[in-house]
């Protein structure tokens, strides 16, 4: 058995980046989570890989980054190898690469579930909705008789989604559950399809509308993330960027860097249009934490210290990364507005 490859990742443009990015995730039986905690985590941090993955006893889910020989060590660990044998056979696995390192330090938690939804009676392992390969999924919400869903988070979908996809205004994942019971009927909605970031939440949220009473679900099998690296820009159904859990905040067609930022008072995503309101002060505040008065003192202390550390030269802990995140976000901008004029002229 081999370790799961990304097939189409030699056609990625950042294959010359020093960091390869690891998301994965595999709904498996792992009653011995706790056995495993252990082994994993010095088995990464060994070999300087950082982020984060968590165990459940229903399977393993998280996002990681290294040198690409550290996660290509990782992924013969954990799907041929290791301690974890064969369970992980055919997960969902996901690579990029990143300039600078998305994550600061390693984490491996244990969990009662690798995303919270809190529906005892939801299996992935025992059943789930229809996968509908990237390839495919224009074809399916094209159609007028599919209804589409989005099961993220708000502040992920005011980044971007699917044309036409139905925003639940959650703020957590367990909400779903409350938003399916309101707005969605298995009498009407016979034909329902659901993606997310990756492939994992609109998985889980498959098996629990089909305990539900729901006929016909489909889901995007790797999530936005697979969509935006194998479906060519020219043939996509997907407006603006995907977010992502770690430093480079959102990603866009063919998982290059994307060009939003984070407030680093209540970490909400901030488009282009976001930081050019009046209520955002780089570091401090945002639009969408304007009134709260301590989270703003605490951020201002922060970037007070921060300041003063590139004054001295000095790093302040994982904000190299970011300086290097936005200078790179502003090198793109500069280029395509050179490629802008160019063409209009």
């Amino acid at each position: 058995m081999n370790a799961p490859s990304s097939k189409s990742m030699s056609s990625l443009p950042q294959t010359d980046h020093p960091y390869k990015v690891m998301a994965v995730y595999k709904f498996a039986a792992l009653p011995d989570v706790e056995a495993l905690k252990g082994p994993l985590a010095e088995f990464c941090c060994g070999r300087a890989i950082k982020g984060t993955l968590i165990l459940a006893p229903e399977g393993i889910n998280g996002t990681v980054a290294g040198a690409p020989e550290a996660i290509d060590a990782l992924a013969d660990y954990l799907f041929v190898s290791g301690p974890f044998g064969a369970r992980l056979a055919g997960a969902e696995v996901k690579y990029s690469f990143a300039e600078t390192a998305p994550f600061l330090r390693m984490k491996v938690r244990v969990k009662p579930e690798i995303v919270t939804l809190r529906a005892p009676q939801v299996d992935p392992n025992r059943q789930v909705g229809t996968y509908v390969e990237p390839e495919d999924w224009n074809a399916l919400i094209e159609r007028n008789d599919v209804v589409l869903v989005d099961t993220r988070n708000d502040y992920e979908v005011g980044l971007g989604t699917f044309q036409r996809a139905l925003d639940p205004h959650t703020s957590s994942f367990v909400e779903f559950k409350d938003y399916v019971e309101k707005h969605l009927d298995p009498n009407k909605d016979r034909k329902v399809a659901m993606f997310c970031t990756g492939g994992i939440r609109c998985e889980k949220a498959s098996s629990y509308l089909l305990s539900q009473g729901f006929e016909e679900v489909f889901h995007l099998k790797g999530g936005i993330l697979k969509y935006l690296e194998v479906v060519p820009e020219e043939q996509s159904r997907f407006a603006g960027e995907c977010f992502v859990f770690d430093e480079r905040v959102s990603v866009g067609h063919g998982l290059e860097l994307g060009n939003a930022t984070l407030c680093r008072a209540c970490r909400h995503p901030l488009t282009e249009a976001d930081r050019s309101h009046a209520d955002f002060q780089e570091g401090i505040s945002c639009p969408y934490c304007a009134g709260d008065v301590a989270k703003h003192q605490s951020a201002a202390e922060r970037q007070r210290q921060m300041d003063l550390a590139r004054q001295r030269g000095l790093s302040h802990m994982g904000d190299a990364a970011l300086t290097d995140a936005e200078r790179r976000r502003q090198q793109k901008k500069a280029q395509a507005e050179r490629s802008r004029r160019a063409n209009k002229g």
